[in-house]
């Protein structure tokens, strides 16, 4: 490797700090001794006389004390202070003594390194029992003779009498956490003489405060400063690893007076002299009303046991239900007795002796009698209603057509449907128990379809004219992905569109040229980074018709493109308001054309598909508020928002925990999502699923079903948590929740959705007094993509019919079925097309499909369904044990077990003790397992490619005058950040960012800012005021 490095010229004074390359070759030659020792020596000269007054700042602390977070936050405090700043950091890391590597990890704590203003090198220490590098000052020297105008160098972690650091930099700081031990090892520690400013990080531990008053006192013991007020103590509580920490924003203006007062000879009233910097005169304008730091508490503290404690409950029910049953049969054997003994004032079962039949006549009798009352009167109310109302349900699903109210609207279904041997097969397959204690069990843990708890199902019956089939569709341009909509659409009563993005979008991304995004454009799913583009990906659909709907997966910027969508179907009825009067039509068209006067319009590019009216494409360019009044549009829109139904994902917990597409720090992600909900409560969005509660990407990424399950479940209820914290009602939001499941070929996917319904429902009504309609939990399935294999791809759609039998025997509420060449690439038409047969094949062919209870009455199935209730019991107590969700993240402890479940699964895999037919067992003679077929693979075209970028340059340049201008909000950062900042302007987007600093409600800010810009430039204004 070293052969193939630059033969470099003896050291240079001075390089262009923005050529990075050179300065990381100049470094490079430093750290390696490239240099004869007496050129070395007279660059040194050089290099001090050049140095300047450029201070060097050093970082020091223990391992895992949140040195590389205090950095990073310290950095995008200095860009975001002093806009002209430039920064060298070196970075400091072991060197193992085993391997002789070093991880060089502490630039992935780095969000500011997308600003051209920062320069950091990493090192290794590549010696021993060191925490800094054998050529460091002399790689300081060389950036302190640069044009930076300041220096930073973070030591690798030290022990407690480490102080190396000291004599290598002007400044030096001590970064510590509480976890030192006794107050007595606060002597040990080297650093607390030496250092100028010493931050206690991670402040949010218990026990912090104390070791704040702990090290307080060192400090003045050191100095023999007992007589120092506390608050001159330059000793500062931190929360690094929260986004705009008020402790990390108060250290920082500490920091910069000391530097002010140490390098400006002391003068720490006025800084005279010479200035430090060039562009820096290190006092920073920043509100420190607050200066203690703030833990951001999600979920209050005395609920933090909310999952041990639904689980405590879950099994009290159970147990409470046996212990019903048991009266239930005593009861029962009594009445029998009775009616055996022939007793002439028996009462109807389940009804009550009068007083006086238990005191009068044969003894025997009278003690049967107040037997059999005692053992009904300690039934629950809601166990013995129960009782009582079965045979009258009964008669209602065993008669010829079953007559219901659904909101005061009467519904008659058919409870039978004929066989081709002319028999009755029963829609719901009544349970036929003559014992009291069975029927209970069954009515109390079970029940009929769309009854408490809902473990069949949330709705009596499955809808007659719309299947649940939703198929995933996303691939290049959003004219590409609408034709497939439309394909996959014919024939069908009802459009049911699931929607993939690319990459690009889900990282919040514009299109643009810069190789690490233009691959991936349009790549795996389709792009979407502008308003025209949603436009025309649901073009040809009424967004707002009760036969559509529209599912999103989407999660780190699924605010963003959710306000899209939002938008989208508002202007869609807009374009149908103007063009029901033509006159309407004919001035919004003039309108138009002026506002585009003399440049192109936007347009749908290629034919529209068969099917595409073209509704949606007629605003392109415009929205729906420039083309009606105020009023119109506002009613408008409150129609549109209470009508659209539809799904996005937006779990950003499970993205943290297996998919990792976030872009937002965890803290903003969900406060974003308390947001959308709070705007769907405030503007009555009824039919619309605010977030998709998602274990599918939990399973993709190796968990077991049981755990998928619980992860998921426990996710759900973190966020009702949060949403009650946040002052919503539960049934305010409830309904808006929905799941996302994955179906493997695990038996306990069988009843995956069983468990699910039932944990949910009891929980919502036993602990949080929700109504019906919230105890309801609807799901979504997608069969495995894990069980999609390459070899013998002909089989995956053999696995994937028997994980749809699962789903629909189940009852889900909508299902995707994967096609067969989704293990190599995106599937085709033709595969598409025999996914979606898997379905109608079931729905409408399989004769057992036409009973809606099929596992109802299975022995295996219960047994199955209690098995993996009393396992996801043991996961919530396991999470719990951790702090809950939140507490279990921040130790990964979610993450680890999905990666122990995966690597399981693989090792089975491939010893063979897992047979998978044409992988590992049956494998064909003439290629023994092999990836024999050849598949086109789907990609986007340079074409389209080129077309996206285009386009919202084009967007860009059109739309954002529109927005309101005299503002210098940068949607790219402090500076020129952005990957194309030729097409990022910043105007527009300064409400954006007061709104979330503020703690106002980002989602509806977020409604008006996608009308003027692009997704990029959003989510890069969103990343200065939430973090990255």
């Amino acid at each position: 490797r070293l052969a193939r490095e630059p033969q470099l010229a003896p050291p240079a004074t001075q390089v262009a700090i923005d050529d990075e390359i050179a300065v990381g070759h100049a470094l490079t030659a430093i750290e390696q001794g490239r240099h004869d020792e007496a050129a070395l020596e007279r660059q040194r000269k050089q290099w001090q006389l050049a140095g300047g007054r450029t201070p060097v700042l050093g970082i020091t602390g223990t391992g895992g004390a949140g040195k590389s977070s205090v950095v990073d936050e310290l950095l995008l405090r200095f860009l975001h202070a002093f806009p002209q700043m430039r920064i060298a950091v070196l970075a400091v890391d072991p060197t193992r003594r085993r391997s002789g590597g070093a991880l060089l990890g502490d630039r992935i704590r780095m969000n500011c390194l997308r600003s051209h203003r920062v320069f950091m090198r990493s090192m290794a220490t590549r010696r021993q029992h060191a925490a800094t590098n054998a050529m460091l000052k002399d790689c300081i020297a060389f950036l302190r003779a640069q044009e930076y105008d300041l220096v930073i160098v973070e030591t690798a972690g030290i022990g407690q009498s480490d102080s190396e650091i000291v004599d290598l930099v002007d400044f030096p700081v001590y970064v510590m956490t509480s976890d030192y031990g006794a107050a007595s090892q606060l002597e040990k520690i080297d650093m607390l003489d030496f250092a100028e400013l010493i931050v206690l990080n991670k402040f949010d531990k218990r026990g912090a405060e104390d070791a704040l008053r702990d090290v307080r006192k060192q400090w003045k013991r050191n100095r023999v400063a007992f007589q120092t007020p506390d608050d001159q103590v330059p000793v500062y509580p931190t929360i690094a690893s929260q986004f705009n920490d008020p402790g990390v924003s108060w250290m920082f203006v500490n920091l910069c007076r000391l530097l002010r007062h140490k390098l400006a000879g002391g003068d720490a009233a006025n800084g005279s002299g010479a200035p430090l910097s060039a562009h820096c005169d290190f006092q920073p304008q920043l509100d420190t009303t607050i200066k203690e730091p703030r833990a951001t508490v999600l979920i209050p503290g005395s609920r933090v046991r909310y999952l041990a404690e639904i689980a405590e409950q879950g099994r009290a029910i159970n147990a409470r239900v046996q212990a019903q049953a048991t009266l239930a049969e005593r009861a029962q054997a009594c009445w029998q007795a009775l009616r055996e003994l022939g007793d002439a004032q028996q009462p109807s079962a389940l009804d009550l002796y009068p007083d006086a039949a238990l005191r009068d006549g044969d003894a025997a009798l009278c003690t049967l009698r107040r037997r059999y009352n005692e053992a009904l009167q300690a039934l629950d109310a809601d166990a013995l209603r129960l009782l009582r109302e079965w045979p009258a349900r009964r008669a209602s699903i065993t008669t010829e057509v079953n007559e219901y109210e659904v909101r005061g609207k009467t519904i008659r279904v058919d409870n039978y449907r004929e066989s081709l041997s002319h028999e009755k097969i029963p829609k719901i397959a009544a349970p036929r128990y003559q014992g009291w204690g069975e029927l209970l069990v069954f009515l109390l843990k079970e029940n009929l379809p769309g009854a408490y708890p809902y473990t069949a199902g949330v709705y009596p019956y499955r809808r007659s004219g719309e299947d649940p089939i939703r198929m995933f569709a996303g691939e290049g341009t959003p004219e590409r992905t609408n034709r497939r909509f439309h394909y996959l659409s014919q024939g069908l009563p009802a459009a049911r569109l699931s929607t993939a993005f690319d990459s690009v979008t889900l990282y919040g991304e514009d299109p643009a040229s810069r190789p690490d995004i233009y691959g991936k454009i349009g790549n795996s799913g389709v792009n979407v980074p502008t308003l025209d583009d949603m436009k025309k990906l649901y073009s040809g659909f009424d967004l707002c018709a009760p036969t559509t709907s529209v599912s999103m997966t989407i999660n780190g910027p699924a605010p963003i493109i959710l306000a899209m969508f939002m938008n989208t179907a508002i202007d869609q009825q807009v374009e149908k308001y103007l063009k029901e009067d033509s006159a309407r039509w004919a001035a919004a068209q003039a309108r138009i054309d002026a506002l585009f006067a003399g440049r192109e319009r936007p347009r749908y590019h290629g034919e529209l598909p068969a099917g595409n009216d073209g509704l949606g494409l007629a605003l392109l360019g415009v929205s729906g508020d420039q083309l009606v009044d105020a009023e119109t549009y506002a009613r408008i829109k409150a129609h549109t928002l209470s009508t659209v139904r539809g799904t996005v994902q937006a779990d950003i917990l499970k993205e943290d925990q297996a998919q990792n597409t976030c872009i937002f720090s965890t803290e903003f992600a969900l406060r974003m999502m308390g947001d959308i909900q709070q705007f769907f409560v405030d503007h009555k969005v009824r039919n619309f699923y605010s977030v998709s509660i998602s274990g599918y990407h939990i399973a993709e990424a190796g968990a077991n079903p049981i755990s998928q399950l619980a992860f998921t479940l426990s996710n759900g209820l973190t966020i009702v948590e949060y949403y009650l914290a946040r002052g919503m009602h539960i049934d305010d939001f409830a309904p808006n929740l929905s799941f996302f499941f994955s179906n493997g070929m695990d038996p306990e996917y069988t009843v995956i959705g069983r468990v699910a319904r039932r944990i949910w429902a009891r929980a919502m009504r036993e602990r949080y007094g929700a109504n019906e309609r919230s105890q309801m939990l609807k799901y979504h399935i997608q069969t495995s993509g894990r069980s999609l294999h390459a070899q013998e791809i002909q089989f995956n759609d053999i696995r994937t019919t028997l994980q749809a039998l699962y789903a629909l025997f189940d009852n889900c509420n909508s299902l995707h079925t994967n096609a067969y060449d989704e293990a190599i690439t995106t599937p085709t038409e033709e595969s598409v097309r025999r996914a979606v047969a898997i379905q109608m094949i079931i729905n409408k062919e399989l004769g057992l499909n036409f009973c809606e209870n099929p596992w109802q009455g299975s022995f295996a199935v219960e047994y199955l369904t209690d098995l993996v209730e009393e396992a996801v019991y043991r996961e919530f107590e396991a999470i719990s044990e951790r702090g809950g969700v939140l507490g279990a993240m921040d130790t990964m402890y979610q993450r680890g077990k999905i990666q122990e479940e995966s690597l399981y699964y693989e090792h089975k895999k491939h010893d063979g003790s897992l047979p998978l037919v044409g992988v590992n067992t049956f494998l064909p003679k003439e290629h023994g397992g092999e990836i024999a077929t050849q598949i086109e693979l789907i990609r986007s075209t340079e074409q389209e490619k080129t077309q996206q970028i285009d386009n919202v340059r084009a967007w860009q340049a059109s739309r954002n005058r529109l927005a309101p201008t005299g503002e210098t909000s940068h949607a790219h950062g402090t500076d020129a950040d952005a990957p194309d900042e030729d097409v990022h302007d910043g105007h527009g987007l300064r409400y954006l960012q007061d709104t979330a600093q503020a703690r106002r409600n980002v989602f509806a800010a977020l409604m008006e800012a996608v009308k003027t810009h692009s997704l990029g430039q959003i989510s890069h204004a969103l990343y200065d005021v939430g973090g990255e």
